[in-house]
């Protein structure tokens, strides 16, 4: 479909509003139970680098905030970083309720059972076959293996807490 045919659904604006041209998509959060399993995921799994992390020791909680980004991009000064991170697109922000990892009967809903709401992430890579011979090896969860259904250039993984994480490769299998 064209990107103009695409224009023509109702509710669709065809020219956003000048007002919205410096808007960026900038960071999703996810709520997570074990902060120590879930960087491990995001930063060796994935990739991401932790950019930056804040603690609400009154709230009991903490914000860790990655990116897929080289190491040598982020600035280290922490206002200049603080600034940098407002402004990129692709930032995950994960949510650590202090406490959660300790309760064994905690869990998240991941969004995909019932009721369903929030569905996944997706992290695009240069070689889903690669990718996804590394997570095998590595023991990560699937949800759905490349060679599973109709759709057998994307697979689905799972992260500590059951969020799907949807990979696909930017070019025809």
């Amino acid at each position: 479909m064209s990107l103009q045919a695409l224009d023509t659904f109702p509710g669709v604006t065809a020219k956003p509003e000048a007002a919205t041209q410096q808007f960026v998509f900038n960071h999703t959060m996810l709520r997570v139970k074990d902060i120590t399993a879930s960087l491990d995921f995001y930063t060796r799994v994935l990739g991401f680098s932790l950019v930056e992390k804040r603690d609400f020791a009154e709230a009991e909680f903490s914000l860790y905030f990655l990116a897929l980004v080289n190491k040598e991009q982020i600035p280290d000064d922490d206002a200049q970083r603080n600034q940098w991170m407002k402004s990129i697109p692709g930032i995950l922000e994960l949510t650590h309720n202090h406490g959660t990892e300790n309760d064994p009967a905690f869990a998240y809903h991941n969004g995909n059972t019932d009721p369903r709401g929030f569905g996944h992430i997706c992290i695009s890579v240069p070689d889903v076959h690669a990718a996804c011979e590394r997570f095998e090896t590595l023991g990560v969860d699937f949800q759905k293996r490349l060679a599973d259904g109709r759709m057998n250039s994307l697979a689905f993984i799972k992260d500590p807490d059951g969020y799907w994480v949807e990979i696909i490769q930017p070019t025809p299998l």
